[in-house]
């Protein structure tokens, strides 16, 4: 999508610090954390949401799932734990509309709504 952030993030129009990086993912840090370790991981297709997942993205999903694993041990999150959030839609606080999953670590997490 033209106007999508995050693609243009993955087409190198956008810079960003790179943590994770594969044929099918990306990871960098997030511009806006609210945690010590505050990373986005993003799908290189373009889903706008968890609702939007095909039938045939179930590869993509897991090669997500793995890159997080991979981002909680560059990070040094691994061991003590971490949050994964995906926001989905305007009520879920989902912003931009390429599915992405925020791993936010680095303290003692609480639940705040």
């Amino acid at each position: 999508m033209s106007d999508c952030i995050f693609c243009k993030i993955i087409a190198g129009e956008i810079p960003s610090k790179k943590i994770y990086e594969d044929d099918h993912v990306l990871a960098f840090h997030d511009i806006n954390p609210i945690a010590p370790v505050h990373a986005l991981v993003i799908p290189k297709k373009h889903i706008q949401s968890v609702l939007h997942i095909g039938a045939d993205d179930g590869e993509i999903v897991h090669k997500i799932h793995l890159a997080i694993q991979e981002v909680a041990k560059a990070l040094g999150v691994a061991e003590e734990g971490f949050r994964v959030i995906t926001n989905t839609g305007a009520h879920g606080q989902q912003t931009v509309f390429h599915i992405h999953y925020h791993v936010i670590g680095g303290r003692q997490l609480h639940w705040e709504m």
